[in-house]
């Protein structure tokens, strides 16, 4: 039996930060992990999922070329070899995952390979990590569960050749003539959209009454207008009874009860992701939960006495960035310093063409709690470089209270928009106000300009709109 004084369960960026900066204080840290170092989020999530939105846009502009294009730019019919994209997509993640076991072993942690199973809050049996590939039983002072999410699966619907998982969607062998995307939401059309570029006739089915529905309407209006110029078909309050007898398409059932037939060589399910609490004996310690997720206070403690959970595990937001800053607290917090996780914003950024950021408060969100607000929007119409960048939907809009104009909140969508992110999230961690952004001297010709002209727009101050 081996001991230390931090054990970890789950290598995904929750995981690993928290255990780099454990070891950087000093801590014995022990990492566990079954799979790849990085978890969901570099092998098979964000960073794969971005590397082929980007070949497929690179890919639908040589298209666009191949026509009659503004620029002036002509090129011949454009094809492309999906095996050496995955191939490039494989390359940045192995360089970014071998990064990260670089990082633990620079800061001094172990990390056993090999799937873990709680006995008790201070033990845990790690298979195949012993001598001679025999379980090894480690003892520990502090539990930390980072255990991640799993995709949902659709009853009637397992995934397998015909029926694909957002993981088997960013690795395809080859690309089908036809896709359907169960679910509408940011992982849905993200990837959805990426195959209409790549040349593939997607059709995307959503129970709710509209695309994106965690997004108000005005979000999600320019992404249901870029829908449209691809091709997609999108089917909405339109409930999943499962594949037609023999495959080849994929049986729906309208607000009517009318039930069609989608014709889909694949089917894509992106209806979402649960907290992984299975196949580890979580349920041995019997701690405190909330729905399927752990529950967990605001310096990421569980139930029971230095066991500690974050990230996904602890429900939502389900984001790699949240997971980041409770591991890197939670390490702080066992080394003996006072932390608490009460971030003001948590920013969510959505990558679909257009891309969609929210941070803070919504104007819905701010009237629900009783605020008084103001709120101002800015066009990117009315912006130069997005004139230049040929992308001129979306807009930037901010929400901030009427009395004191201090700034609630922030949301954008276009072009780029997801590098406005940072920006939104410093002004609301340090309570700026609009005169502090509208004082601001942003860089001209920016994208970021919008960002101060809605400040203005809201002081009544507007310049450029």
């Amino acid at each position: 039996m081996q001991s230390t004084t931090l054990l970890i369960i789950g290598g995904g960026p929750g995981g690993y930060v928290a255990a780099i900066r454990a070891g950087q204080l000093g801590i014995p840290t022990i990492l566990v992990e079954g799979g790849q170092l990085g978890g969901t989020c570099l092998n098979v999530g964000c960073i794969p999922s971005k590397a082929l939105i980007h070949a497929a846009e690179e890919f639908d502009k040589l298209r666009s070329y191949a026509g009659d294009s503004g620029l002036g730019i002509s090129v011949d019919k454009p094809s492309i070899d999906i095996a050496r994209t995955v191939a490039w997509k494989d390359g940045i993640v192995k360089r970014l995952t071998s990064g990260v076991e670089a990082l633990l072993k620079k800061n001094g942690v172990q990390v056993l390979r090999g799937w873990a199973r709680i006995i008790d809050g201070k033990t845990v049996e790690v298979d195949a990590a012993g001598k001679d590939g025999k379980p090894l039983r480690i003892g520990c002072e502090h539990l930390l569960l980072a255990t991640g999410s799993q995709e949902i699966e659709l009853p009637g619907l397992p995934f397998g050749e015909t029926v694909l998982s957002s993981t088997q969607a960013l690795a395809p062998a080859s690309l089908p003539a036809s896709l359907a995307v169960v679910g509408a939401g940011y992982i849905g059309l993200e990837l959805g959209m990426a195959y209409s570029k790549l040349g593939v006739k997607v059709s995307i089915v959503e129970a709710q009454e509209r695309i994106l529905p965690a997004y108000d309407a005005a979000l999600s209006k320019p992404v249901q207008a870029r829908l449209d110029s691809l091709g997609v078909s999108v089917h909405v309050k339109h409930r999943v009874l499962g594949m037609k007898d023999g495959g080849g398409a994929l049986r729906l059932e309208d607000s009517g009860g009318k039930e069609i037939e989608l014709p889909a060589e694949q089917v894509l399910v992106a209806v979402g992701r649960r907290p992984r609490t299975d196949g580890y004996g979580l349920e041995s310690l019997m701690l405190d939960m909330e729905g399927r997720a752990v529950r967990v206070d605001d310096r990421c403690r569980t139930s029971m006495r230095n066991v500690w959970a974050i990230g996904d595990l602890t429900g939502e937001p389900m984001l790699a960035h949240r997971a980041m800053a409770q591991g890197h607290m939670v390490a702080e917090l066992i080394s003996g310093a006072p932390r608490r996780f009460v971030p003001m914003a948590i920013p969510a950024v959505c990558f679909t063409d257009p891309e969609i950021v929210v941070a803070g408060l919504t104007p819905e969100a701010a009237a629900r709690r009783g605020d008084d607000i103001l709120q101002a929007t800015f066009p990117f119409t009315a912006n130069g470089r997005a004139m230049t960048l040929e992308s001129t939907d979306g807009f930037v809009r901010v929400v901030a209270r009427k009395d004191n104009h201090l700034i609630l909140g922030w949301q954008a969508v276009g072009r780029g928009v997801s590098e406005l992110s940072t920006a939104f999230s410093q002004s609301l961690e340090m309570g700026a106000c609009l005169e502090d952004v509208a004082g601001t001297i942003h860089a001209h010709p920016t994208l970021g300009e919008a960002v101060q002209e809605a400040a203005l727009r809201a002081l009544g101050q507007a310049l450029h709109a």
